[in-house]
């Protein structure tokens, strides 16, 4: 069509009208404000003035034709309109008389028209043909770059993942009710078995690749779609399936393991009781050998002796029961036994009692429930025998001839399940963060009213300050997981006390850091975050309970201090307390140097920067409160006190130097990592990030460095101003850093994210 040939003082006003035309609901105080600018528009000629305001008459409204013709005539002009510009409309339309005419000032009488109307590019950015600049996030790093960073040898097989997960049956949707949510969910494991990844950390001798490394990457990647199908993807795989395979011999291999990954055979781990939470060598079920039937009997003997939140206990088939060896009267302390506990039909065997959990807050789609053993028969054979076996004539017999070695030798087998679901807390973070950060780049609010358009939310300091250190976190421990994992998967490494350590620590520190950033993020979306169809509130109840799976943090976090203060060499338990204080003995008086003012009170950026500090700052905590807490301990025992109680009376001590240590070691994997970075773009990138973790988590820590004496208030007032510049720096890059997790677009669904 062609466009009519306007006057300047006409086509200054085209954009205006064909915006407040556009919802066919011309108010009468509209025409009163633009009627007055327009008499007070002096650069106007009478004709102009008769065009424009015959154009304001509610009775007689512009023709289609016209409309049209006002829209071909802003679209031919090929000009971008700019969200970030002071007054968008008037000055697009400025832009558009100096497409025209050489003669184009600025005319504030528009500038009057779009502040009094309140008119903002999002409410008319859906009319123009022409392209928007939003200018929300720039280009310069390349997210598919950085994701690729991230997935590292995985990348082949994460990416076979994503395109699985493609399927219509993993779309996201909403499920109120358990039953057709856990059906739901049910259907999911069983398409992921048949495309192989049930069995992926198998050999291949039972349909698998042996590949730990890829099948924790995918259990992240599996939060993306659904936290439910995660745990019980993990339950009946990594759980029964893995009990199996690093408890059991070939003969369970070869008789279970094919099925299992194929999930024919649904099974269940059967570990935590109801009054012994995460005392495992506490739990009462018993497993007594029978030596005239050749048989194990597996009883719960007290009320509260039951199995409590077995994942999949409602549809599994067998479980791999927990309990305590019985032997010609003598107890050999905790081993894992396969029970089946329904037969084909799925009716309850003889002696089994389940009872369903019901709703929770979270995880729905999981079946969750207790059970009771009544002098339950399986046979000798069922015995999980790797590391405790009864022989035919039966006698027990172990290769480790000391309990406790031998309890947490077991345990420590079972270590992967906590590397993955502190992958999976991860994952929890990141999505929400994904979901809360492309919320941030197109939700806005509040403006300084002289600027028409109203300010994002991520472009508000308080709010990068909110999200963009948890963002450099996910890199950091996204990092850090992937480096345990291949380092606990080396089958070179025969020694796994310091990996359990490192896990113990590291799945604490990480869970507790992804329910932190999921409610940031729920509060950082306003109400919104609160709606169910933006995702953020089911992972709020989904990931909140990975602060007890695999173990309750706080006792993990003891364990992980308990293995520094023994250089990895005691055995966790009350036995091995002397052998720590033996141990601890030659450096206990071990004398700290004496931190140099110069050095307390140094703020340049150069060294506030520098990796070497933030390491010499992690490492000096780490130490210092080793150091305190065994002098503590050592005390106390001086006194007369237990070495037991020696150690309840440091507790609080002892979290401090777990999580100290576990962030140590999550900042100097990243570093080690970042530094073989090739491109050095990215590399540079990567290094901000890890300076915004650092720096961070020592201003969250400024308190006990001031009581050190490690750095001045100075110090302290500059790491927490860096901490807030360096949010600013990346602000630019956040869409793009988010993009880079990875997270498949039909993951993200949440309209707030759209």
């Amino acid at each position: 069509m062609k466009t009519q040939n306007y006057t300047p003082g006409i086509l200054q006003y085209i954009p205006f009208f064909y915006v407040i035309w556009s919802d066919d609901l011309l108010s009468y105080s509209e025409i009163s404000v633009v009627t007055k600018a327009l008499a007070k528009d002096a650069t106007l000629t009478k004709e102009d003035f008769a065009y424009l305001r015959a154009c304001l008459d509610k009775k007689n409204p512009p023709a289609n034709d016209t409309l049209k013709d006002w829209k071909n005539t802003i679209a031919n002009a090929n000009i971008k309109l700019v969200e970030s510009d002071t007054y968008p409309l008037a000055s697009f339309s400025q832009k558009m008389i100096c497409h025209h005419f050489e003669d184009c000032p600025f005319n504030p009488h528009l500038k009057d028209i779009e502040i009094n109307l309140g008119i903002q590019p999002n409410h008319y950015n859906h009319l123009f043909e022409i392209e928007i600049v939003k200018e929300t996030t720039a280009d310069f790093y390349d997210a598919t770059a950085i994701d690729t960073l991230l997935k590292g040898t995985e990348t082949a097989v994460i990416d076979a993942f994503r395109e699985t997960v493609k399927h219509p049956l993993f779309k996201w949707q909403i499920k109120r009710t358990k039953e057709d949510f856990r059906a739901h969910v049910l259907e999911q494991v069983n398409y992921l078995a048949t495309k192989g990844y049930g069995a992926m950390a198998f050999s291949d001798v039972y349909g698998g690749t042996e590949n730990m490394n890829g099948y924790a990457a995918i259990f992240e990647n599996m939060m993306y779609v659904d936290g439910s199908l995660t745990i019980k993807f993990g339950v009946q795989f990594g759980l029964f399936g893995g009990s199996i395979q690093k408890l059991g011999t070939k003969k369970h291999h070869d008789q279970y393991l094919l099925e299992t990954g194929k999930a024919n055979i649904l099974g269940c781990f059967a570990m935590t009781e109801t009054g012994h939470g995460s005392n495992v060598r506490g739990i009462k079920t018993t497993a007594t050998f029978d030596a005239e039937t050749d048989s194990l009997i597996i009883h719960t003997p007290g009320k509260n002796d039951n199995k409590e939140y077995i994942g999949n206990a409602l549809d599994s088939k067998m479980a791999s029961v927990f309990a305590q060896l019985i032997v010609a009267g003598k107890n050999h302390g905790v081993h894992a036994i396969l029970v089946n506990i329904r037969d084909k039909n799925h009716n309850l065997m003889p002696g089994v009692v389940i009872e369903d959990n019901g709703y929770k807050l979270g995880l729905n789609g999981v079946d969750n429930g207790k059970i009771w053993f009544h002098q339950v028969r399986v046979p000798r054979e069922n015995l999980l025998n790797k590391y405790g076996d009864i022989t035919k004539d039966g006698h027990y017999f172990s290769k480790i001839e000391n309990p406790s070695k031998r309890f947490f030798t077991m345990l420590g087998t079972l270590v992967g399940g906590r590397i993955c679901v502190a992958r999976a807390g991860l994952g929890g973070a990141k999505k929400a963060l994904a979901i809360a950060v492309k919320h941030a780049l197109k939700r806005r609010q509040f403006n300084d009213s002289i600027k028409i358009q109203e300010d994002l939310l991520m472009d508000y300091p308080s709010h990068q300050l909110r999200l963009t250190p948890a963002v450099a976190a996910c890199f950091v421990y996204d990092v850090t997981l992937t480096h345990v994992m291949k380092v606990y998967s080396d089958k070179n490494t025969t020694d796994k006390r310091k990996i359990e350590t490192q896990v113990a620590g590291l799945k604490s520190i990480i869970t507790w850091f992804a329910n932190d950033t999921i409610q940031e993020c729920r509060e950082a979306c306003g109400g919104k975050g609160y709606l169910i169809e933006n995702q953020i509130a089911d992972l709020k109840g989904d990931v909140d309970i990975f602060t007890t799976f695999e173990g309750d943090n706080h006792v993990l976090l003891q364990l992980a201090a308990k293995g520094v203060l023994s250089d990895f060499k005691s055995e966790f338990n009350s036995a091995g307390f002397t052998a720590v204080l033996k141990l601890l003995g030659n450096r206990i008086n071990d004398k700290f140097n004496t931190i140099n003012p110069i050095y307390t009170n140094n703020v340049d950026k150069e060294h506030l920067y520098n990796a070497n500090f933030h390491k010499h700052a992690f490492n000096y905590r780490t130490r210092r409160l080793t150091y305190t807490v065994a002098k503590r301990i050592r005390d106390y025992v001086k006194k007369g006190v237990p070495a037991y109680q020696a150690f309840l009376k440091v507790q609080t001590h002892l979290l401090a130097l777990g999580k100290a240590y576990s962030i140590e070691l999550a900042y100097t994997t990243f570093v080690d990592f970042t530094a073989t970075i090739q491109d050095e773009k990215n590399k540079q990138l990567f290094e901000k990030l890890g300076t915004l973790y650092a720096l961070n988590e020592i201003k969250e820590d400024a308190s006990w460095y001031l009581e050190q004496g490690y750095i001045g208030s100075t110090k302290s007032k500059a790491i927490r101003k860096r901490v807030e510049r360096l949010s600013t720096e990346l602000r630019p890059h956040i869409g793009v850093l988010v993009d880079g997790f990875g997270i498949l677009k039909h993951c993200l669904e949440a309209p707030i994210a759209n």
